[in-house]
């Protein structure tokens, strides 16, 4: 029986998950997204989620307890100084778990991790794609003005194409 039994053992000795745990946790407040398998991602979920709650606190005892399991001093400074900030009104559930469907080589269940309030980065790279779009088509219309020949009213004859030359004697 399963009595009591509360985390997957992922195949791993105790301190090979815990460091699994860590290292995830680590690329998630990295990145804000991860792709990871299904179990690990729902063993990764309370362990992430504790210390965001201890980054809410912000204080010296909290930043010492995280920094037991995010060994990664930038990422902690993250953490403190943009995540906890982001999530202090919200009560709980600061992860999102997306499934993504079986893996080609063995089957494994896929799954997404990423933090809530993570989706304006998807924002700005469409608006930051618009923005060059927008820049090209500026561009290529002052390159077509500029090849515009100014029209000459004192001769009468017709703009040449470059590189050609002219068939009148005395005209090149």
């Amino acid at each position: 029986m399963r009595h009591g039994v509360h985390l997957r053992k992922l195949g791993r000795t105790s301190s090979h998950r815990r460091a699994l745990l860590r290292s995830l946790t680590t690329s998630l407040f990295r990145h804000e997204r991860i792709a990871t398998t299904l179990p690990k991602a729902k063993e990764l979920r309370p362990f992430a989620e504790r210390l965001i709650t201890l980054a809410r606190r912000d204080d010296l005892h909290a930043r010492r307890q995280v920094l037991r399991h995010v060994s990664d001093k930038e990422v902690v400074t993250k953490l403190f100084d943009t995540l906890g900030p982001r999530f202090a009104t919200r009560p709980g559930g600061y992860t999102r778990t997306l499934r993504l469907g079986p893996r080609q080589g063995d089957g494994a269940e896929l799954a997404i991790v990423e933090l809530v309030g993570s989706e304006p980065t998807f924002k700005k790279a469409l608006e930051e794609k618009k923005a060059r779009r927008d820049r090209k088509v500026k561009a290529k219309a002052e390159a077509s003005e500029k090849e515009k020949p100014a029209p000459e009213a004192d001769q009468g004859e017709a703009p040449q194409a470059p590189g050609r030359k002219s068939r009148r004697k005395g005209t090149e």
